[in-house]
């Protein structure tokens, strides 16, 4: 046995390994809406060891399980704490490692460990390296989905940082995304470094994963992530990881705050448009999204339509060959003549700026039903493609 799995098995026993709290906040409120757990070393002379010093250690020889669950029920007590005190209570994140995946009791010690405190367990989650993915991709999947049916959330850390791909986060069921601060160097003003990360948040709000930005320090920083809509901040832009009491004074403010500015004047341009897309989806069932020039379209939103056998994405031609074998036989000619794509570019040419056109559609319950089909010219500043927003409707019979 080292000396220092030794000392920091004697500085569990005699309270200086601690619990220190970085909250983290809501990017448009800047609110505290959650937590990181963090394992601090604190000597009873004041001195503080640093993680570095002896969380690599631990990782190695795997006695770093012995301060994951000790980290936890200091979360838990604290929890409790603040639950008899009638504080506010946020959830927390508490790291545990990638030797847990191979623990086959650890949703089951997870859960005494929670329940036996009296916690709601979504008040804990846990959170594991991206690192830990590259392991057996099967047995790290369904020991996620194992925690999560126990009513844990999961976050996937330092996303960005190691080896792992977006092609293993898609196939994993966690619930957060903290992008590592390494890919926020300097104010977010190179471009391929923006374009990463819009693509990383885009990717991330698709799989419905809250997303959370690690290390930001400076407003640039911020001012970009509320563009990419990121869900939650932690850095030292708000607070440093801090002590107990600390934080307990922070949660104690956090209850008593005051409602900040109108959200209308701190929402964020893409947090903005994602409400309006919400009002569009709930009036047009169907909206469709199509590249004329290249000859492609996806489907944007497709709930409560008159048909649901159209296909989400491929090519625009196609789509209509298939839009017009669904109308009344009297309607599928104009139907294919007005919204083929050349006709449609050669509209758009002549200036313009929609297509739109009533049919009757039948629908999958064998009825026959009016649809309005608008199409909008649009054009995007990035390219000199041609494209067009569908809107569908299902009309009142006459």
């Amino acid at each position: 046995m080292s000396e220092v799995i030794r000392d920091i098995r004697q500085a569990m026993k005699d309270g200086e390994l601690k619990a220190f709290y970085q909250p983290q906040f809501d990017s448009i409120t800047s609110k505290p809406v959650s937590a990181e757990a963090l394992a601090r070393w604190v000597r009873a002379d004041g001195v503080t060891v640093p993680p570095m010093a002896f969380i690599p250690e631990l990782e190695k020889s795997g006695d770093i399980r012995e301060v994951d669950w000790y980290i936890l029920a200091e979360v838990c007590r604290f929890l409790t704490r603040l639950k008899n005190s009638g504080v506010t209570l946020l959830p927390v994140a508490v790291n545990f490692s990638r030797v847990h995946i191979r623990e086959n009791d650890f949703v089951e010690k997870l859960c005494e460990t929670v329940d036996g405190f009296g916690v709601d367990r979504s008040l804990i989650e846990v959170e594991i390296t991206e690192s830990a993915l590259i392991d057996d991709h099967y047995m790290i999947k369904d020991w996620i989905k194992k925690i999560r049916e126990a009513g844990f959330s999961v976050a996937i850390d330092d996303f960005g940082s190691g080896l792992s791909s977006l092609s293993f986060v898609k196939d994993m069921p966690a619930d957060v995304l903290k992008i590592d601060r390494s890919l926020l160097s300097g104010n977010c003003e190179n471009e391929k470094e923006r374009i990463v990360l819009e693509s990383i948040f885009y990717f991330a709000h698709r799989l419905n994963m809250t997303t959370v930005a690690e290390g930001v320090e400076t407003k640039e920083q911020l001012g970009f992530l509320r563009t990419c809509d990121c869900k939650k901040i932690q850095g030292f832009i708000f607070a440093k990881p801090m002590p107990e009491d600390e934080f307990y004074k922070l949660c104690e403010v956090h209850k008593a705050a005051a409602e900040t500015a109108d959200i209308l004047e701190i929402q964020s341009y893409k947090g903005a448009a994602d409400l309006l897309m919400d009002v569009i989806f709930k009036r047009y069932p169907l909206v469709i999204f199509s590249n004329l020039t290249r000859n492609s379209f996806y489907m944007m939103s497709y709930e409560n339509f008159t048909s649901t056998g159209c296909p989400s994405t491929g090519a625009f031609d196609e789509l209509i060959i298939h839009g017009a074998s669904s109308m009344h036989p009297d309607d599928q000619d104009i139907f294919a003549a007005t919204f083929n794509r050349h006709h449609l570019i050669s509209e758009y040419e002549s200036g313009k700026s929609e297509v739109r056109l009533v049919t009757r559609q039948l629908g999958d319950d064998g009825i026959y039903r009016r649809v309005e089909t608008t199409d909008y010219f649009v054009k995007s500043p990035s390219v000199d493609d041609l494209l067009v927003i569908t809107l569908c409707d299902n009309l009142p019979d006459e």
